[in-house]
Order: C-alpha cells, then sequence, then structure tokens
C-alpha cells in the first residue's frame, strides 16, 4: 500500500470531493497501486486476482450507504486499464462515488481507461457519480477513456451524474444499460472541453421491460478549437418511455456533433429527443455586463450556471 502525496490529495479531493477518509467503503488507487481500502459489515471490496480491479458486493437491504473508488495517476507516462464490478444486492439504497484525476507535468502521455460494470438487484437505488479532471504543466496528453455497462433488475433506480468540468485532453466516454421491467435511468452529463481537446461521448440505453424508463440529459460547452461528438440512443424494447437531450454551448472556434437517435421496437414505446447547439446570446452578456462585469467575468457566470 502506497502513502498519497499532496498533488495526489489534491486530485482525490478535485474528483470525490473528500477533503478527509471517508466513512463507510472506500478503495483509493494512485499510480496504479492500492493507497487504502476499506470494506464494512454490509459492503466487501476484494481485488480481483485475474486483472487488475476490484469486485463490490452490496448486501441484500444495504441503505444510507457509500462506496467511494477513485483513482490518481501523478506520474507521466503511467497507462493503466482497471475492471471495476459492483454487486448491488435487492432492496437497497446507496452512493457509488468513483472518478480519475490525472495530474501530467511530463512529456509522455498517461492514461486511465476504467471499465465498470453494474448489476443492481431487484427494487434497488443506486446514485452513481464519476467525475474526471486533469491538471499538469506538461506536454504529455491526460487521456481517460470510460466504459460504463449497467445491468438493471425489475424495478432498479439508478441515478447517474457524470461530469468533465478541466483538464482531460481526449476522452470516449462509453456507456450500455439493459433496463428490465419497471427500471429507471436518470443521467446527468456535464463537459466542457478547451484548447485543442476531443471528447466523445456515447449512450446506447436499451429498455427491454415493460414500465422501463430512461432519461438521458448531456451539457456541454465547446471552447477554443475543441471537438465533441455526443451519441445518445435509447431503444425501446417494450411497453416504456425515453429521453435523450444534447444542450451544448459553442465558443470561439470550437465544433460540436450532437446526434441523438432512438430506436422503437415496440408500438408502445414512446421517446422523444431534443437537440440545440448555440452561442451564448448578447442579452444574457449585455445584462450581466449592465451590473458591473466584464465580458470575460459574465461569460464564465453563464457558463458556470448552464453547467450546474
Amino acid at each position: 500500500m502506497v502513502q498519497m502525496d499532496e498533488i495526489q490529495r489534491r486530485l482525490i479531493r478535485e474528483v470525490a470531493d473528500l477533503h478527509k477518509v471517508p466513512e463507510g467503503a472506500y478503495n483509493f488507487r494512485a499510480n496504479g497501486e492500492l493507497a487504502g481500502r476499506q470494506s464494512t459489515k454490509n459492503i466487501e471490496i476484494t481485488g480481483k486476482e485475474d486483472k487488475s480491479g476490484i469486485d463490490i458486493r452490496i448486501k441484500d437491504g444495504t441503505k444510507n450507504e457509500s462506496v467511494h473508488i477513485p483513482v490518481v495517476l501523478s506520474e507521466s507516462g503511467h497507462k493503466e486499464t482497471v475492471y471495476n464490478d459492483f454487486y448491488v444486492g435487492e432492496d437497497c439504497d446507496v452512493l457509488i462515488v468513483a472518478g480519475c484525476g490525472i495530474d501530467n507535468c511530463g512529456s509522455q502521455d498517461s492514461e486511465h481507461d476504467g471499465i465498470h460494470r453494474f448489476f443492481i438487484g431487484k427494487n434497488s437505488k443506486v446514485k452513481y457519480v464519476e467525475k474526471h479532471y486533469g491538471s499538469g504543466d506538461g506536454s504529455g496528453k491526460r487521456i481517460l477513456n470510460p466504459v460504463t455497462e449497467v445491468y438493471m433488475e425489475e424495478n432498479s433506480a439508478m441515478e447517474m451524474e457524470m461530469v468533465q468540468i478541466k483538464g482531460v485532453d481526449s476522452t470516449k466516454r462509453e456507456t450500455l444499460a439493459e433496463l428490465k421491467a419497471g427500471a429507471r435511468m436518470v443521467v446527468q452529463e456535464r463537459l466542457m472541453t478547451h484548447g485543442v481537446q476531443e471528447a466523445y461521448s456515447i449512450y446506447d440505453v436499451r429498455l427491454n421491460g415493460d414500465g422501463s424508463s430512461a432519461d438521458v440529459v448531456s451539457r456541454s460547452v465547446a471552447r477554443d478549437k475543441s471537438y465533441q461528438k455526443l451519441d445518445l440512443c435509447v431503444l425501446g424494447n417494450a411497453v416504456c418511455s425515453g429521453h435523450t437531450e444534447c444542450d451544448s454551448i459553442i465558443m470561439d472556434e470550437g465544433r460540436i456533433l450532437a446526434v441523438p437517435s432512438l430506436e422503437a421496437n415496440n408500438v408502445d414505446a414512446m421517446l422523444v429527443h431534443e437537440a440545440a447547439i448555440g452561442k451564448i446570446a448578447g442579452e444574457q452578456l449585455n445584462k450581466l455586463m449592465t451590473l458591473g462585469l466584464t465580458e470575460q467575468e459574465a461569460e464564465e457566470q453563464i457558463i458556470n450556471g448552464f453547467l450546474k
């Protein structure tokens, strides 16, 4: 087990909002090494034997408990792929906080690829928070490619908060979800790119059971010469309801491609999508500038409010 330095602790604060060791279960990872682990009576964390990663097993009936599994990289050139599996029992209500922070002050690319699989039991509720953050003044890139798979049993619910606001040079986020009868999923994605960063966000949500539903909303800002592609797909394979929304602000020489898509394979599938891309409205800037803000300060206020 390694001891985290101040840079790594700062990254932990950024991606997991942790200022001290949390109560409940946790697993800290720093530069590919275990930096802290704790299981509880109801939540067991064990390392995988065949590959890098952990298994998190949550007992039936576990409520008002949390799991924190942040990852930090501060070594330039470090690249890793990690496999984490979550087995959530029936009738649970838990918070899971993940995320990765990379500080790269060197010339080599640093990369973390996290593959997370969730198996959510009947009648369980899960809130999942995943934040990505990059820092460092080196020429090496900060690369994050998360893959999330979610398999939901009857009448389960999952709320996903996916955030990437700063410093990640390249990312490809892929999310696949399969919902059985009565299962509900809500996704809130917030994304900002700047410089020449690239971000690809792909969602494939399959509503397989009667009464299942999904609401997938992405809000993004592309600044400077950055590029984003948002690909949100909901498939209605039963009596279900689904909604996707891409709402984006484009600035400077940024580029955004939004591809919301729906596929109905049942006559009673009710699916809706919305997409909007535009610049900051002039009247919004003028209103804030009359209150004493500079144009740049007004832009920042608008963006911060938009991405909340």
